[in-house]
């Protein structure tokens, strides 16, 4: 149970990093940021001054993005930022700053286009590594406090990005200004120039489905599993047409068929009330995020 935030007279006695008890988002008036001011780490918020500290540090910043009524921020809250261990790397090694997504669209925006663009898909809580300047250089979205499951534990990844940092600096900073100069032009507002749907793109496309198509519980990659709309439609488009590209029909429809079957069997699919829900958790489809989309 969240204990309750001070009244305003006794955040006004509190040191300005909010002393022993409080981090400086105390401070703050989003719901989202005071449901974290009582973390061990030394959480600031997105300001001038928390990247004037990163500067005289010489240290990234690792920003988390998120929204209060997010399941997986409230997780991630519990396994990692409740940890003394991972907190006191986030405090020795980098300079943590939190944005309320609600209240800071804007950055949202911004580092959800650099999330997108180095991991092929976003979601909250929104991590990202960045320069001192704010330039994003590595990016995901949850992490478990230790490795399962295929994903790299937060606690492993902190301490390898930071001596990524210490030692390999012009790698960070040539994957920096590459990652700037991608999330510029995908933000760019303007007419975008149409490509070709032409044979080579679309055989390119289907030999990187068949890679990563999941073959014992179907779907494509690993956990979280997300119900893959595009990838489907394009399998059923080119099965009707009988054109395979390369790759057998009999594969086409493996991959449609057993992605469609195993998602309707499992837990993604709402058996009682029906529809879908937003992904799930596991590679298996049996645990759901329980949210649906509309």
């Amino acid at each position: 149970m969240r204990q309750e935030i001070p009244s305003r007279e006794e955040i006004e006695q509190l040191p300005p990093d909010g002393g022993e008890e409080f981090n400086r988002l105390i401070f703050e008036s989003s719901p989202y940021l005071l449901q974290h001011a009582r973390n061990p780490v030394d959480w600031w918020p997105w300001s001038e001054e928390a990247f004037a500290r990163a500067r005289e540090l010489d240290r990234p910043v690792f920003l988390s993005v998120g929204y209060s009524t997010c399941h997986w921020c409230h997780v991630m809250e519990r396994e990692s930022f409740e940890d003394p261990r991972i907190a006191q790397i986030l405090n020795d090694q980098f300079v943590p700053i939190k944005v309320d997504r609600e209240e800071r669209p804007e950055i949202d925006d911004i580092y959800m286009a650099a999330t997108q663009l180095v991991t092929g898909r976003g979601g909250w809580p929104n991590s990202l590594w960045l320069t001192p300047d704010g330039r994003p250089w590595y990016a995901g979205t949850y992490f478990p406090p230790e490795s399962r499951g295929g994903m790299i534990g937060f606690r492993e990844l902190l301490e390898q990005l930071s001596d990524t940092w210490k030692l390999r600096r012009e790698d960070v900073e040539a994957q920096a200004n590459q990652l700037q100069e991608a999330i510029r032009s995908a933000l760019e507002p303007g007419v975008v120039a149409s490509v070709p749907l032409g044979e080579e793109l679309i055989g390119g496309a289907l030999e990187a489905l068949s890679d990563q198509y999941d073959e014992r519980y179907g779907g494509f990659g690993g956990a979280p599993k997300f119900p893959p709309h595009s990838a489907l439609r394009l399998l059923l488009h080119l099965s009707q047409r009988g054109a395979t590209y390369g790759l057998s029909d009999d594969r086409l429809q493996e991959m449609l068929t057993g992605t469609l079957d195993s998602m309707a069997r499992g837990g993604i699919h709402d058996h009682v009330g029906g529809g879908f829900h937003r992904y799930s958790t596991d590679p298996f489809w049996l645990v759901p995020h329980f949210e649906k989309m509309l």
